[in-house]
């Protein structure tokens, strides 16, 4: 008498055999989607994926139209550690040694008023304040320049809870790494 069950539940074979196909087909699926989840990623790589078209650049001291006390410093200080960070170029400490030079220039700085105080709505409360600066990129190995005074702003909220002026002056380094960040993004990333 053949043996028509299995011994473990006493199944009919040809079932456990339909489970061992569909187990199989699965299986084979799960094999075929790793494969092309991993290959489709195995290309990534982070950051823009574009290369800069200079090895080097110089970052000249950074101008000022805008009365702004004590902000070239800091914005020149926060652009350089923004493209050392970034590290697709790298910086040098003159012209003649550079593929490339960024000129920066503050041009204003502006302050409105976003929201008036409640018990005197004459006074604010919060100022909206803004940076605005320009860049120019130069290739100084063939003097063709990549961007002539291409517009950077940055804007934050102030509130003036504490007074205005210590709040702009802690807000200065904020708006100056936000200018920073500006100015990478239009320096390595695509125009």
């Amino acid at each position: 008498m053949p043996i028509s069950r299995n011994c473990a539940g006493g199944a009919p074979a040809r079932h456990v055999a339909s489970k061992l196909a569909t187990c199989r087909w699965f299986a084979v699926l799960c094999s075929l989607f790793s494969v092309l989840f991993f290959a489709g990623c195995a290309h990534y790589q982070f950051g823009t994926g574009t290369a800069p078209k200079f090895s080097t650049l110089f970052i000249a001291p950074i101008t000022s139209e805008a009365l702004i006390p004590q902000a070239q410093a800091l914005v020149t200080t926060q652009i350089r550690e923004a493209f050392i960070r970034d590290g697709r170029v790298t910086l040098v400490n003159s012209a003649q040694a550079a593929d490339a030079a960024l000129q920066v220039t503050l041009t204003s700085y502006d302050r409105t008023i976003s929201v008036a105080r409640a018990d005197d709505t004459g006074l604010a409360r919060r100022f909206n304040v803004t940076l605005h600066a320009r860049a120019t990129l130069t290739d100084h190995r063939t003097k063709q320049v990549y961007f002539d005074r291409r517009p950077l702003a940055a804007e934050r909220g102030v509130f003036t809870d504490s007074g205005l002026i210590p709040a702009e002056y802690q807000d200065l380094p904020l708006l100056a790494e936000q200018v920073a960040g500006e100015t990478v993004h239009a320096v390595l990333d695509t125009w």
